[in-house]
């Protein structure tokens, strides 16, 4: 596999999650199409509009979205700064229209306009400078190529999320032992949550008082898997070194000084951009 960084960055938290998580959120191991639903949702594209195109996967973990992108007859390269990408590699490796490698959206190793389609989810707010990692994943484009990214959305509620009140001192602990301080602390505050994510009609914010991931009545997953992602979702909000929320009069900006046309900037649990390359 190709490595273009050293092997250890500020990501590498990661890399720890998605190699202890290999399979965890792939549609192929939960039989659950949770991944494909937001993959759609959130581009907006169809499997036709992808088949035989040039894809970049920006940011891709384990392989959850290449798995998707694969699917349509796509062609994917599929790229993270961590060591993710040992994940994704044996999860995926073997697909003949895939390829794998480890490198920074800062610098990626390709000549500009080389992608017909690219997608970066749940991937930018993590980098240090999110708007230069945007207009790096623009050049990529071809003439009328697509991309779509999603970030976590910047309202007044961040600032009273437990979230972001831990992550001054979590994002500090080294990764390994932070994992070990979430798996104790999950089976703890995931009661809580759940209890207050019942209660009638406030449920589904008042579970966020507890900081952690709960899954419970969003996604149909089963006991064991809810508790592994709580596991894994709890880890990655308490352990990134950069979370960077951002407006959608933000991503339009960056839309419109990238070039793009066809732009739009919408919710879907995230707050995603499109926009198209003219041709």
């Amino acid at each position: 596999m190709p490595r273009f960084v050293p092997p250890d960055n500020y990501a590498a938290s990661f890399g720890l999650q998605w190699n202890y998580f290999s399979r965890s959120q792939l549609d192929s191991h939960t039989g659950v199409p949770i991944t494909r639903e937001r993959f759609f949702a959130s581009t907006r594209w169809t499997p036709e509009m992808l088949e035989g195109k040039r894809v970049l996967d920006l940011g891709c973990g384990s392989g959850r979205f290449a798995e998707i992108a694969l699917s349509t007859g796509a062609h994917v390269v599929a790229v993270d700064y961590s060591q993710a990408v040992d994940a994704c590699y044996r999860n995926l490796g073997a697909h003949p229209r895939l390829d794998v490698l480890q490198g920074t959206v800062y610098d990626l190793p390709f000549a500009p306009g080389t992608f017909d389609v690219v997608y970066c989810l749940g991937v930018l707010q993590h980098t240090p400078d999110p708007e230069a990692a945007f207009a790096a994943l623009a050049r990529q484009l071809a003439p009328g190529g697509r991309i779509a990214i999603d970030l976590y959305p910047k309202f007044w509620r961040n600032l009273i999320w437990p979230k972001y009140w831990l992550r001054p001192i979590t994002a500090r602990i080294a990764p390994a032992r932070l994992f070990g301080l979430v798996q104790k602390a999950v089976p703890l505050l995931l009661p809580i949550s759940r209890v207050l994510g019942r209660v009638p009609r406030i449920g589904r914010q008042l579970r966020f008082a507890v900081p952690v991931a709960n899954y419970e009545g969003i996604y149909p997953l089963s006991e064991a898997q809810l508790r592994e992602w709580a596991v894994l979702d709890t880890f990655d909000m308490w352990s990134p070194i950069h979370d960077h929320p951002q407006t959608a009069a933000t991503i339009e900006r960056w839309l419109s000084e990238a070039g793009l046309v066809e732009r739009d900037v919408f919710r879907v649990g995230h707050l995603v951009g499109r926009g198209t390359r003219p041709r």
